[in-house]
């Protein structure tokens, strides 16, 4: 797994709410109410990021999950306009199937993950959802299949071969 540290400050990220949640915390004075957000950031040219905030209002909880995400940004390797190979990602009970598609395909995936990848920059991917349909699940699902993506230069790179050997 490939993490090296990512400055936010430097790239020009945009936001998505991908899921705001009310949770309750049962007391003896009654109960209490707070704002849970999941928010996905991405500057639309291999760069996302997810984070998660909880606050007593809405807007301070999408804060929080915004700032939060830009201290989990990831680089996510593209070939053209999509992704180098098929690759499953999996979360909990959450797996994500993504597919390299050919140009001017768009994006054919479910809310939670589709959020993830036009973000990421990716424009051009097939995407199958198994398992649950929990958007947290599925937005991390989908991190993990794009954290585990090489591309042919790292795969040679541990083989120990040249680029034109890998591809024939």
């Amino acid at each position: 797994m490939r993490r090296e540290l990512i400055d936010a400050s430097k790239l020009d990220l945009k936001e998505k709410v991908v899921a705001i949640n009310r949770v309750v915390k049962v007391v003896k004075g009654g109960r209490n109410f707070r704002f849970s957000a999941l928010v996905v950031v991405g500057d639309e040219n291999g760069h996302v990021g997810i984070g998660t905030g909880k606050a007593l209002e809405v807007p301070n909880a999408i804060k929080k999950a915004i700032d939060n995400a830009k201290k989990h940004l990831i680089k996510v390797p593209r070939v053209g306009t999509t992704i180098p190979h098929e690759i499953k990602g999996h979360f909990g009970a959450g797996k994500v199937l993504l597919m390299p598609a050919g140009e001017g395909t768009g994006v054919i995936a479910g809310g939670p993950v589709r959020a993830v990848l036009e973000l990421a920059g990716i424009k051009d991917v097939r995407a199958k959802s198994i398992g649950t349909n929990n958007s947290r699940n599925m937005v991390n699902a989908t991190m993990d299949g794009l954290m585990n993506l090489k591309t042919v230069e790292e795969v040679a790179k541990l083989r120990g071969k040249t680029v034109e050997e890998i591809l024939g």
